[in-house]
């Protein structure tokens, strides 16, 4: 095998680690590279541009396969906004999504509120979701 089926298995690889996002290719792929460098500078058996192939790859897979999977599993740490769903707010201007109002004080902060119904000023309201700047409540009434 030559140096080019090397390159285009190293540029097959990346691809399709780029397409899945899975980590599944990238050992291939850097054994690929590592195959192909040795190609490129010493004279090497087809056998032998295999079992490196194989080699490099799994020694990749074995190295970094731990570390990949401590940064996969990371525990999600809740963002100070997220910790405002399920709290309970003051509505401070009608929400209304005919009118596009909407208004509620948490926690003395004022933010911009939507919900699928007519909620007046005073009404106590519950936090179901955040996106952005603007509170998803409902009245639960």
């Amino acid at each position: 095998m030559n140096l080019i089926i090397w390159a285009i298995a190293v540029i097959i690889f990346i691809i399709l680690e780029i397409v899945t996002i899975q980590l599944v290719s990238v050992w291939l792929a850097g054994g690929a590279l590592i195959t192909m460098l040795a190609v490129l500078f010493s004279e090497i058996s087809v056998t032998g541009q295999l079992i490196l192939f194989a080699l490099s790859s799994c020694i990749l897979l074995a190295v970094t396969f731990p570390l990949a999977k401590k940064i996969r599993n990371r525990k999600h740490i809740p963002t100070n906004s997220e910790l405002n769903v399920g709290k309970q707010a003051i509505v401070t201007e009608e929400i209304n999504t005919h009118t596009g109002t909407g208004r509620v004080s948490l926690d003395g902060i004022y933010w911009k509120a939507v919900s699928d119904e007519i909620i007046p000023i005073n009404s106590t309201v519950t936090v179901i979701a955040i996106e952005g700047t603007t509170l998803t409540v409902y009245s639960g009434d």
